[in-house]
């Protein structure tokens, strides 16, 4: 296993062909504009590429569809994206990936060699420098695909972990043709009404704890078929728990098929989110992380909750 720079992960890409481009499980912004970004590259060089994820891209994604089919071909290699567990690659567990590219610091360095940028915002951020090191210009797609990764890692560039950086990057993507303004109105503006009915079941439902400072929410699969709604309408539920003045630690809990817990952690300095779902299996960032855990969502909370609030009397 070799950890390679921008330029050493080009120069492998360039020699691989076949290539399944892995987004991880319950996709969001950054794996899903960055395993298209980087697919439509692949292609543009005259190499059979196509993206592989266990579920399904949510519907607000439409417009970074790749063009034409995807080309019928037995992968020779597989490429992760922004995964940092195999875990997170659900059915495609087992693939032996040959290259991971990816900005978790929790990344567990399950590739034959890994590109890791922790420092960056998003992991788009890192594809751009590998797709100008393969000389690849971008045009309005690609720019789309990044700009989509990175501004929805930063909470359109609200979060800490936005960087002058990432505010470079962001201009050169508008200067090649993003579409910001959509792109901020559907991923951050316009969600269907079944969110707002699951929003407000949820909120009823919330528990407070250590004088506010943690705050819990759960979506349960009653409440998601009694609304006709399903994950990929609740792309931003995570964030809610967080934006409550005097939250510290916010959690977000989703129950899945199978009897199993989805758990977002979403914290204010200083706590440590991913330490917390470090603890339970899962990873992330200091501000953002998640796991799942298998059981009830109210077991699963207490579960959650046996390791948070601890951090809140430190």
């Amino acid at each position: 296993m070799a950890m390679l720079t921008a330029n050493e992960a080009a120069e492998l890409l360039r020699t691989l062909d076949d290539v399944a481009v892995l987004a991880h499980k319950n996709p969001d912004e950054d794996t899903v504009g960055g395993s298209v970004a980087l697919c439509a590259a692949l292609r543009r060089m005259g190499k059979r590429a196509r993206v592989l994820c266990s579920d399904p891209f949510s519907r607000q994604y439409a417009y970074l569809n790749l063009d034409g089919e995807a080309p019928e071909f037995e992968p020779s290699c597989y490429v992760a994206v922004d995964v940092a567990d195999p875990v997170l690659l659900g059915g495609y567990e087992g693939a032996p990936v040959r290259l991971c590219i990816d900005h978790h610091p929790s990344n567990r360095l399950y590739a034959e060699d890994t590109c890791l940028a922790p420092t960056a915002a998003a992991t788009c951020e890192l594809l751009f420098d590998i797709l100008a090191a393969l000389g690849m210009k971008l045009d309005a797609f690609l720019a789309n695909a990044l700009y989509s990764g990175v501004a929805g890692d930063t909470g359109c560039f609200r979060f800490t972990n936005t960087t002058a950086r990432t505010h470079e990057i962001a201009a050169a993507l508008l200067a090649a043709g993003a579409d910001a303004g959509n792109i901020n109105r559907v991923l951050f503006e316009q969600k269907p009404m079944r969110y707002y009915e699951i929003e407000r079941r949820a909120l009823e439902g919330l528990k407070s704890y250590a004088d506010g400072r943690c705050v819990c929410i759960a979506v349960t699969s009653e409440m998601k078929a009694a609304c006709g709604a399903d994950d990929s309408d609740l792309e931003n539920i995570s964030s809610l728990p967080r934006s409550i003045e005097g939250v510290l630690i916010g959690v977000t809990l989703k129950e899945q098929p199978g009897g199993r817990v989805r758990v977002s952690v979403r914290t204010q300095a200083p706590i440590d989110a991913s330490a917390i779902c470090g603890a339970l299996g899962g990873g992330g960032h200091a501000r953002a992380a998640g796991c799942e855990i298998s059981g009830p969502p109210d077991a699963a909370r207490e579960r959650v909750l046996a390791v948070a609030l601890p951090l809140l009397d430190n």
